[in-house]
């Protein structure tokens, strides 16, 4: 399975749960994907609704 980046629009992935979950924790870690990793894929939207987007998540995230 994998996470389709081919879109206009901007995603987050959590790569450890989503697009690397069919490997094992070993293989997670021999390739540094760490269960704190987060891709972020920047789409064609506004910049500033990007970072208001991102201060949002993180501030909510705490």
């Amino acid at each position: 399975m994998v996470v389709g980046l081919g879109g206009t629009e901007s995603l987050v992935d959590h790569p450890a749960t989503m697009s690397a979950s069919y490997l094992s924790a070993a293989e997670r870690k021999a390739a540094e994907i760490s269960n704190m990793l987060v891709r972020i894929s920047v789409g064609i939207g506004s910049v500033d609704d990007l970072i208001a987007d991102l201060i949002q998540a993180l501030a909510n995230h705490q």
